[in-house]
């Protein structure tokens, strides 16, 4: 990356914060403005449940994190194990075939691209930066370049928050973490103890009991609500 386009963003996201500490919340807002797309939200893994929302720009960024959380695919879960996932269009078969109850409810929830970044120190995973667009197509070539860009100043603030707790372990996370998942975080906990299982593996089970139609936050995955 050329120190140019990271002085330029790092401008952007300076001026987004007013001046004050720079946030996930604000890479947020400056990822949205300079990458082209409607929403964005950043997520990270974590050691209680295999991931966790920090910050979403909007009701429909947060509802399609729902959607990730609870069927536990689409890209913004692939992202978080290997490179990006840049989707330019939900409808296409390919991504039907590749995530069979996310894409088409993706769709409903308002999503028609999804470009997944991830969050890493070395080989440490620590999240995904997921930017969501109503209309299907791909970003162009510097708008993905400043997306990345924007994934490592989200990066940044994520590891200088765990640094500041003091905390070594993978459970500490940035500002908000924690808060939004709080019935998902009470049933894992329950089947965990009830059957002296991981997190994650607690995690599948509440899934099963939700059914595929069913969010582990409420509603459903069909748009219906409650």
């Amino acid at each position: 990356m050329d120190a140019d386009r990271r002085l330029r963003l790092w401008a952007v996201v300076v001026d987004v914060a007013r001046g004050g500490t720079v946030a996930v919340d604000h890479v947020c807002a400056a990822a949205v403005s300079v990458a082209g797309v409607d929403s964005a939200a950043v997520a990270v893994l974590l050691d209680a449940t295999p991931r966790e929302l920090v910050y979403a720009t909007d009701r429909t960024a947060s509802e399609l994190e729902d959607l990730t959380l609870t069927l536990g695919e689409g890209p913004c879960v692939d992202a978080t194990t290997g490179g990006p996932a840049l989707v330019a269009d939900l409808t296409v078969p390919e991504c039907r075939n590749r995530w069979p109850v996310f894409a088409p409810a993706a769709v409903l929830t308002g999503a028609g691209a999804v470009f997944a970044l991830p969050l890493r120190v070395g080989g440490i995973r620590l999240g995904v930066l997921d930017l969501y667009r109503a209309r299907a197509g791909d970003l162009r070539a510097e708008q993905l370049a400043d997306a990345l860009v924007l994934a490592d100043t989200a990066c940044g603030c994520c590891w200088t928050t765990r640094r500041a707790t003091g905390r070594t372990g993978t459970t500490s996370g940035p500002r908000g973490a924690g808060l939004h998942y709080p019935r998902v975080h009470q049933a894992t906990g329950m089947i965990m103890v009830q059957l002296g299982v991981s997190a994650a593996v607690a995690l599948i089970r509440s899934r099963g009991a939700y059914g595929p139609s069913r969010r582990a936050t409420g509603g459903t995955t069909d748009g219906r609500g409650d």
